[in-house]
């Protein structure tokens, strides 16, 4: 049996559909408060927005989709670091 026939006997949906439910309704409520709260204009939340995008297109690499959306995509390393951690988005990429 190869790969694509193994592929068929496994319901992703089954498997997949209520944790990913999951995930859409928490992405759902924290653009709800981050609306109420006054920060729907943290280029964190701009950018997820883009990325939410990507989900709705027809495209099988969505998910690199997403991480490149999110990513920085210069080549340049910087002099000094903005902050003491990764912010999850490229702030940069409103220009874009």
């Amino acid at each position: 049996m190869n790969n694509t026939e193994n592929q068929q006997l496994v319901d992703f949906v089954e498997l997949g559909f209520m944790d990913a439910r999951c995930k859409l309704i928490d992405v759902a409520a924290f653009l709800d408060r981050t609306q109420r709260a006054g920060q729907a204009d943290d280029y964190r939340v701009r950018e997820l927005k883009k990325a939410i995008t990507c989900l709705d297109a027809d495209n099988p690499e969505r998910a690199k989709q997403v991480l490149l959306s999110l990513s920085d995509p210069t080549e340049e390393p910087i002099a000094i670091a903005p902050g003491k951690g990764a912010a999850g988005a490229w702030e940069g990429s409103h220009s874009s």
